[in-house]
């Protein structure tokens, strides 16, 4: 862990309850913001220029599966059920924990260069402590869950479980993970979605994440296939089903949430329901679009994520931001969802969902620092009289310099300091290689 560490000169996107940007500097000491302003001093402090760079902070992904990194391209051009069952399942079933960590090395080299410092990631029903293994190692900040699968006939064996199993499982793993690393790692429960997952296994989770305090992250409603499916088995609409279940509430994430009736989205308002909104995979699986703006005016927090590299093919938060306020314009205007609402989805409001804005999503004194620094003087964001629009709309995930998390360099002049980036991809040429050849 760096102690202390001098940003000097840098164009500072606070995205503070002021949205404040200044020029000027900001101090880190041990893993926290220890100052902020112009012309700061301290001796014996490693100094970073930052002229001509845009510091703000790290990236929140809320919805992520790193299980899936290494099935990127090997599952284009399908809908989300048929995805699932003729490719991602069989896969993620062949996964052992050697390849479980190759693809989530995979995936957090790739999110740390593109500036990302923090994600909610949905792991595969087996090996999960292997992720959290390696999230330690990286020096990344995560909430992780195992997958939890207990119900379809086209789930394949290795991937059904029984509720019961799911659940010790899962608590084993709270256990020993939950707050691991001085709080950077944390644990929760992850239910796969309601066609999945048993009524009693979810009534379960439901009980057991109150008492234990911890999140539940599922899906929901991103396909009107998988709606009629719910529908047809409960005779309720996705939402209406978790409510009466128990699953709702700011403990609660949801990915998607792209088909919402009225009835529905006041019960994610009511209840204050976290959503994830992935625009690229949405696109890329022809879910749909969600109402993003409308949920945003009805109070509910939404914040981005890219999902798996096999329905975006990136794990680049600049690709989420730019894709969530372009197709919003298409439906509604073009002053629908600005830049600075996009930046704030993907720094404060991912925060929030995962409750941890007291520590992260904004610059301001005593904050973590999970910083990121983005080189702006190249062709392509010059010039930028409007430095956030220059991060929402022109700047790319090669633009990220230098990353900081938890107040350690963890990206530095175009080297990732915790992964050896050469023997991870080698690594999982490998792996997936065996995996394919398998099925």
């Amino acid at each position: 862990m760096t102690k202390s560490l001098l940003i000097k000169g840098a164009t500072v996107i606070t995205l503070d309850r002021l949205n404040r940007v200044f020029e000027g500097d900001v101090l880190i000491e041990r893993n926290r913001i220890a100052s902020m302003g112009s012309s700061l001093a301290a001796r014996g402090v490693e100094t970073i220029d930052g002229r001509g760079r845009l510091l703000l902070p790290g990236f929140v992904q809320t919805h992520v599966h790193l299980c899936q990194t290494l099935f990127r391209g090997a599952a284009d051009d399908l809908s989300l059920i048929d995805w699932l069952k003729k490719r991602i399942w069989p896969m993620e079933a062949a996964h052992t924990r050697e390849s479980l960590s190759a693809s989530a090395r995979l995936g957090l080299g790739e999110m740390i260069r593109g500036g990302t410092t923090c994600a909610l990631t949905m792991e595969t029903v087996h090996h999960t402590d292997a992720v959290f293994e390696v999230v330690e190692e990286a020096g990344f900040r995560a909430t992780v869950g195992k997958c939890m699968m207990d119900k379809g006939d086209d789930v394949p064996a290795a991937l059904r479980e029984k509720a019961e199993s799911a659940i010790a499982e899962s608590i084993a793993l709270i256990e020993a993970w939950h707050n691991k690393a001085n709080g950077r790692i944390r644990a929760c429960f992850a239910p796969r979605f309601a066609v999945s997952c048993t009524r009693e296994l979810l009534e379960r989770v439901a009980a057991l994440a109150r008492e234990m305090g911890v999140m539940v992250h599922t899906h929901a409603s991103e396909n009107r296939d998988e709606i009629a499916l719910v529908e047809s088995e409960t005779g309720q609409r996705n939402i209406e089903y978790l409510r009466d279940l128990g699953i709702v509430g700011p403990h609660v994430l949801l990915a998607h949430c792209v088909w919402l009736n009225e009835d529905e989205i006041e019960i994610l308002a009511r209840t204050r329901t976290r959503v994830a909104h992935c625009p690229s995979s949405n696109l890329k699986l022809g879910s749909g679009i969600a109402p993003v703006p409308e949920m945003i005016e009805r109070g509910i927090s939404v914040s981005l994520g890219a999902d798996g590299a096999p329905c975006n093919n990136r794990l680049d938060m600049f690709t989420e931001m730019r894709t969530a306020a372009l197709i919003q314009k298409a439906r509604l205007g073009p002053q629908t969802l600005p830049a600075l609402d996009v930046l704030r989805m993907a720094t404060i409001e991912g925060a929030r969902a995962l409750g941890l804005d007291r520590e992260i999503g904004s610059i301001e004194v005593d904050k973590l620092a999970d910083l990121i620094l983005i080189n702006a003087d190249r062709l392509h964001t010059t010039p930028r009289p409007d430095p956030v629009s220059t991060v929402v709309y022109a700047a790319t995930a090669g633009d990220v310099e230098t990353v900081i998390i938890d107040g350690r360099v963890v990206l530095s002049d175009d080297r990732l300091t915790t992964i050896n980036e050469q023997e991870v991809v080698t690594k999982a040429a490998e792996q997936f290689q065996a995996i394919s050849s398998g099925l």
